[in-house]
């Protein structure tokens, strides 16, 4: 089966239209011709894609199917073009990474600089994704690593564990918690609490948590980073759930108390998902083994 790229911007844009004639102005082109490309697919796919209707277009089932491959042909087409680009002016790889919240304001900020120091001609893209989105996004080539933690469905990729992450609650030195050795979230829920920006990883989790417990957080502000957000517990703004180690990492300059949450979902294993780890560039097998090595260090360390 042999498909023109014309062809398939135009099937994307009648199935995101759906309609056949906005869909031709769209990709410039007559009704007429639009037409017959879509007659023609349909030929050469030995099925029928579209259900034409009184107001428009509708997938059938097969349509989907070709939806999805088309989408994903012409991401990678346009990845090719810049990629080709960016080779020219002298970059040996370009590595596209989704990742969440905590990785990419967290501990990738410390990782990378190292690791771009050492692949000078290697660009690295990456993307702050809700944990849900992250799979797909490997699994249709938008992104070559995805780094996800706690319970997510992989989608069949590659799952590669890399470190444990917990969630601590932070307070100030002065707060009535901060004697606790641990505490249920469920007993927070009644403070005044900092959280991250709508949207985050972190922030959208417990959301989910406290839609299951019936209640809301008393959210008064909402960052961008973890090391803001310790900056305003400290100063005793509110209290707030944060990765265990931006918490260590301003225990003493924000003058923060941590404690224990005992909820389960405390404990999230972090995984680096791809869709095949044997066939991954050298420079992305590069980076899953630069933050493997990493944390495989950091555990070792108190041993040492």
């Amino acid at each position: 089966m042999l498909f023109d790229l014309t062809d398939l911007r135009l099937f994307v844009a009648t199935a995101e239209l759906g309609n056949l004639t906005r869909a031709a102005e769209r990709q410039h082109l007559s009704l007429a011709a639009a037409s017959a490309r879509i007659k023609a697919l349909e030929t050469q796919a030995g099925l029928q894609l579209l259900q034409r209707e009184a107001r428009g277009v509708r997938l059938l089932p097969p349509g989907e199917a070709f939806l999805h491959h088309a989408r994903l042909v012409l991401h990678q087409t346009e990845q090719l073009r810049d990629d080709l680009l960016e080779y020219g002016g002298g970059l040996r790889g370009h590595l596209r990474v989704f990742a969440n919240t905590t990785a990419v304001t967290d501990f990738l900020p410390e990782i990378l600089p190292g690791f771009l120091a050492r692949n000078p001609r290697i660009n690295v893209d990456l993307q702050e994704k809700p944990n849900a989105q992250i799979p797909r996004g490997v699994l249709d080539g938008r992104a070559d690593i995805g780094i996800v933690a706690g319970r997510v469905d992989t989608l069949g990729l590659e799952a590669i564990h890399f470190s444990t992450d917990r969630l601590v609650l932070a307070t100030s030195r002065k707060h009535r918690f901060a004697k606790r050795k641990k505490i249920s979230f469920a007993e927070t829920l009644d403070e005044d609490a900092i959280g991250m920006q709508q949207g985050s990883t972190l922030q959208t989790f417990l959301s989910q948590i406290t839609d299951n417990l019936g209640k809301r957080q008393k959210l008064r502000i909402q960052l961008g980073s973890f090391d803001a957000m310790c900056r305003m517990i400290g100063n005793g703004v509110g209290i707030g759930v944060v990765p265990e180690s931006a918490a260590r990492r301003n225990q003493e300059s924000m003058q923060l108390a941590l404690i224990d949450l005992d909820d389960a979902w405390c404990v999230r294993e972090r995984y680096l998902l791809v869709r095949d780890r044997a066939a991954l560039p050298i420079y992305a097998q590069a980076l899953v083994d630069t933050l493997c090595r990493h944390y495989a260090e950091q555990q070792a360390a108190p041993e040492s």
